[in-house]
């Protein structure tokens, strides 16, 4: 029988067409029930829309598309709502997508088969065990089928394995259901890799590794639910590892041993004094700090320098700088100045006194009060809407992306609409007023029952975190406090997952997961028992930041060569080496600062501020070089808004723009020091490359070095003289050294 409840269709048409249907069924048995009539029943949920998800037919490019679907033939996104799809499919179009006659003459078959012009090409070709079973369940009436058991769990088995280069494994998947059935669904789910350059999986879930070393996850899909399985590649035999200094290189030394990756040696005393320093101050080394480090002979001197470093103001206006753009702290217009400014104070003061990161966040979210008497309130006059509040926060502090469950379920998780509304309702009561102050509002909470309505379904939802509940808010009870409880609650399964994984990436330039705002279960860690000990370790410190920069950089791991060694250069996620990486557009311009002797000056700031130490975004209007090299305008709480790949733009801009060029021959900088020195030409030589590189030059740069500044006769050979060498020439040799890559990346 066709099912007649929750038709779109007028009862009369929706009547017509039952009795036109079934009247249809009684002419034509032989093709509603065929020979083999013990055949299991089709079930429209389990059997159809499975079939309609793998190939693609309510994918968001085409009949899930958001605003109707795609010519007029409207699916829900990967069939999360199939009792809405049946009536579409049944119901809608006066009957012409499903002729039950003659199966093989319908639309939705001869669109899907191409034997009508389709848009999305051949998806079923008529062969294919699909069409057959889409042509069945149309010539058996288009039954909806018995209800059946909630899916409970989807399997993949094997779920963890290791396979060889240019090996293949067969995956089988397996639904569980709440009746404690099962049923192989190996040819209805999806199978999708999350690198594709390591390995590659086919529509039937056979996985084929490349031979990239490493681990990969492959995400299996079926009816809304999703499981992962987990391949380590290895590149050979077991390999030998360095010693390790602590927990850390425990964990990246055995994976590396595990997939036979050998690791490159520990880096020499200048490149670690120069890696560290940008790391962590965002700045370069002094020429006096570089060498006084190198005499020194202590075997705890890389210890007592990154203490040295996580006490210095430069590290809190460089972390300072990296938060206040996550959180949007962007000027917009002269009455921000004052809610900007005291903002950035705050982070930089918190960081710089190591408030407790739990800490910082809670002061953040259930800030009240006004900016003047309480700073952290300047993140709700950008971010208004409790929406928006909440999904900054899930990506943020979570590493969770809620963006998608707003308006269906969660396409990669588990997430719901519900869940989306639920984690909204924390923000729903926050009020504002006006203070008199232009720009200024007063953030209090309005006392009421916290709420948030589900868009598509009207219901109101309660306050729930994510996959946990938090009680019963009262209405007087701020309902951000008990988010914030629930956040720093150890057995919180993001909180500490999403800091710790973004501050490895900030010093390995790759996250453990990749990107780092988007933790979810299938998106596994290329090392997951380093992040659990990560974790483990930020937790038992007390969410002390400073504490676990200490623990990475303190890692042998952290101090390996950039330089490949055996078999690593491959190695892209397993840390057998250190990634090199551009400096970051403010680093880059301080940098150029120091070497060259000159200063950039801003705005409302005192002479001398630093580019790390910008409290906002409107600084990028006035300066070129930040805009060139991708200073963020802080316009979303995604790292990804930082510029970090090479452009022609950035180029041209080093070898030619007219900042460059004047910092370069700026009164009394660098270069006319040099110019004017008495010292020996070779020392004047070592000092630059000292504030350049944290290291003297070697034999072969001195010489090229030397070569160019010094005069020559007009014979051609040398004077032996003490040689006379302008400022010119020494702009030109200041230019060269800021154009290698040893400059322009940490190394």
């Amino acid at each position: 029988m066709v099912r007649t409840d929750r038709r779109r269709n007028s009862p009369a048409l929706s009547g017509i067409l039952v009795l036109w249907i079934s009247i249809l069924m009684m002419c034509t048995g032989s093709v509603a029930h065929s020979a083999d009539a013990e055949v299991e029943k089709i079930s429209f949920v389990n059997d159809i829309v499975p079939v309609l998800t793998k190939a693609g037919c309510n994918a968001g490019v085409c009949h899930a598309k958001a605003g109707g679907g795609q010519n007029g033939f409207e699916l829900s996104l990967l069939g999360f709502e199939p009792l809405e799809d049946y009536d579409h499919m049944v119901l809608e179009g006066r009957g012409r997508r499903l002729f039950p006659a003659a199966p093989d003459q319908s639309l939705l078959l001869r669109k899907i088969s191409g034997r009508t012009p389709h848009r999305g090409g051949i998806v079923l070709p008529p062969e294919s065990d699909g069409y057959r079973l889409l042509r069945r369940w149309i010539g058996e009436g288009t039954p909806l089928g018995e209800t059946v058991a909630e899916l409970k769990s989807l399997e993949v088995l094997p779920a963890h394995d290791r396979i060889e280069p240019g090996a293949s494994r067969q995956l089988k998947a397996i639904a569980h259901y709440e009746d404690g059935t099962s049923r192989i669904v190996t040819d209805l789910a999806l199978f999708e890799s999350n690198d594709v350059g390591m390995a590659t999986v086919t529509e039937n879930g056979l996985v084929t590794a490349s031979d990239l070393p490493g681990r990969v996850g492959v995400m299996v899909r079926y009816q809304g639910r999703v499981s992962v399985f987990n391949a380590s590649i290895p590149l050979g035999a077991e390999a030998e590892t360095p010693k390790s200094n602590n927990f850390i290189d425990d964990h990246v030394f055995a994976n590396l041993g595990q997939i036979g990756i050998p690791a490159s040696d520990v880096c020499d005393d200048s490149t670690f004094l120069r890696r560290v320093t940008l790391d962590i101050a965002g700045r370069l080394p002094t020429a006096d700090e570089s060498r006084e480090f190198l005499a020194d002979t202590s075997s705890q001197k890389r210890s007592v320098w990154i203490d040295r470093l996580l006490k210095s103001p430069s590290y809190a206006d460089y972390f300072a700088n990296k938060w206040t753009a996550l959180l949007k702290n962007r000027r917009d217009d002269a009455s921000d100045i004052t809610s900007n400014f005291a903002f950035h104070a705050w982070v930089r003061d918190s960081l710089l006194t190591n408030v407790p990161y739990d800490q910082m966040v809670r002061e953040l979210l259930a800030a009240t009060g006004t900016v003047i008497a309480n700073p952290a309130v300047a993140w709700y006059k950008r971010v208004k809407e409790p929406k928006q509040q909440m999904e900054d926060v899930a990506q943020l502090f979570l590493g969770v992306r809620m963006q998608c469950a707003q308006c269906h379920h969660h396409p990669f998780e588990r997430w719901s609409q519900d869940d989306y509304y639920g984690l909204s309702a924390f923000f729903t009561r926050v009020g504002r007023k006006p203070t008199g102050v232009q720009g200024e509002d007063l953030i209090f909470h309005k006392r009421g029952l916290a709420e948030a309505k589900n868009t598509k379904t009207g219901a109101m939802i309660s306050p729930a975190a994510l996959g946990d509940v938090v009680g019963v808010i009262a209405p007087d009870e701020d309902p951000r406090l008990r988010l914030a409880n629930w956040l720093s609650d150890p057995a919180n399964p993001f909180f500490s997952k999403a800091l710790v994984n973004r501050y490895w990436k900030h010093f390995f330039k790759r996250g453990l997961i990749e990107p780092e705002d988007d933790i979810r279960d299938t998106n596994p860690a290329t090392n997951p028992e380093l992040l659990s000990a990560l974790e483990d370790h930020f937790l038992s410190s007390g969410f002390d930041l400073k504490e676990l920069i200490r623990a990475i950089t303190n890692s042998r791991a952290y101090q390996l060569r950039a330089v490949p060694t055996g078999g690593n250069m491959v190695d892209r996620q397993n840390y057998s080496r250190f990634y090199p990486r551009r400096l970051q557009a403010e680093v880059l311009l301080d940098a150029i600062d120091e070497l060259t002797g000159a200063t950039t000056n801003f705005a409302n700031l005192p002479l001398g501020t630093r580019a790390i130490a910008l409290p906002d975004n409107s600084y990028n209007k006035s300066s070129p070089f930040l805009r060139v090299f991708g200073r963020p305008e802080s316009l979303s709480v995604c790292e990804c808004e930082r510029v970090q790949s090479a452009s022609l733009a950035q180029s041209l801009h080093l070898m030619n723009a007219s900042d460059l060029r004047s910092k370069l021959a700026v009164s009394g900088g660098m270069a006319q020091k040099l110019a004017s020195s008495k010292s020996p030409l070779a020392e004047r030589i070592t000092g630059l490359y000292f504030s350049a590189f944290s290291r003297p030059p070697t034999e072969a740069e001195l010489k090229v070095s030397l070569d160019f500044l010094l005069p020559t006769s007009v014979e051609g050979e040398k004077t032996e003289a003490t040689p006379k060498v302008g400022k010119a020439e020494f702009e030109d040799l200041i230019w060269a050294l800021i154009n290698t890559k040893e400059f322009l990346f940490n190394h």
